[in-house]
């Protein structure tokens, strides 16, 4: 497994793969990897013929009063977990190579972006798009991977690359879970004991919403509110969304739908947590 910190060095091996008739696969991740990321980069093994993996904790996308400085890094661990799922090149840039000082532009979404996860977080859909954009530009993919658990990002992207004409395929790859629900996260590692108990809330709520949806029996705004109401009985878990949508837009639904997907973010303890289901109904 070959490791590079230079875009450029990046791209010239890259692109020899591609002109040899090589699929490029690319895994764009913040690192502190687990099993999840691991399913992603195990998929574009399948799937492709030579692997990328970007390891960078994106400065862009964080707000000034959220993680950035203490987000996990893990870079040894992170670089076994790479060669044993098989990955050929693992990109590792530092900030300056990705965003230089008089660097000017910017890629920027003006719909999907304003929503949940933009309206909670502003610009941080801004700083997303950049990046995965300049990474796209650096690693050639024809092919990249990302999970579910970030459903609107993955919205947001395929949103991109259809807008800007790229010939890329995005692939969402099924959320994975630990035994007991919680979704697989790198921010899972910030939470108390007490706090990996209470988070466990918002699995629940999104089983509940897929066992409504099923019945046929429920609206998706009664699905909403009763998820909130589940939600915000647990002590220690501040919601910050809760919505039944429509899956491409991520308007709130008013009837059902064969395109419906429920979406939650919760502050437990002092940690940020987003989870979702796409739902059946009957």
């Amino acid at each position: 497994m070959q490791v590079e910190a230079l875009p450029s060095a990046v791209r010239s091996v890259v692109q020899s793969h591609r002109c040899g008739g090589r699929r490029v696969g690319v895994v764009p991740t913040m690192g502190a990897l687990h099993v999840g990321h691991v399913s992603l980069m195990e998929a574009a093994r399948r799937e492709c013929d030579f692997v990328v993996t970007t390891i960078f904790v994106n400065p862009m996308q964080f707000g000034p009063n959220e993680d950035f400085e203490c987000y996990p890094r893990t870079l040894e661990q992170d670089l076994q977990r790479c060669e044993a799922a098989g990955v050929d090149l693992v990109f590792t840039p530092d900030a300056a190579q990705m965003f230089p000082p008089d660097a000017e532009s910017i890629v920027s979404l003006t719909g999907l972006t304003r929503k949940l996860e933009g309206r909670d977080r502003p610009g941080h859909f801004d700083g997303v798009t950049t990046v995965v954009a300049k990474l796209f530009n650096i690693t050639l993919p024809h092919r990249a991977y990302f999970g579910q658990k970030d459903y609107q990002q993955q919205l947001v992207i395929r949103r991109m690359v259809s807008d800007l004409n790229w010939a890329l395929e995005i692939v969402t790859c099924p959320i994975v879970r630990e035994d007991d629900g919680l979704a697989m996260s790198s921010r899972n590692r910030y939470l108390s004991p007490a706090d990996r108990e209470r988070s466990l809330v918002l699995f629940r709520a999104l089983s509940m919403a897929q066992q409504l949806a099923e019945t046929g029996s429920e609206s998706p705004d009664s699905i909403s509110r009763q998820m909130q109401q589940l939600i915000g009985g647990v002590n220690g878990v501040d919601l910050v969304y809760s919505v039944v949508a429509d899956c491409d837009t991520l308007e709130p639904l008013v009837e059902t739908s064969e395109r419906a997907v429920a979406l939650i973010a919760a502050r437990v303890g002092k940690t940020r947590l987003i989870d979702n289901q796409i739902l059946r109904f009957r």
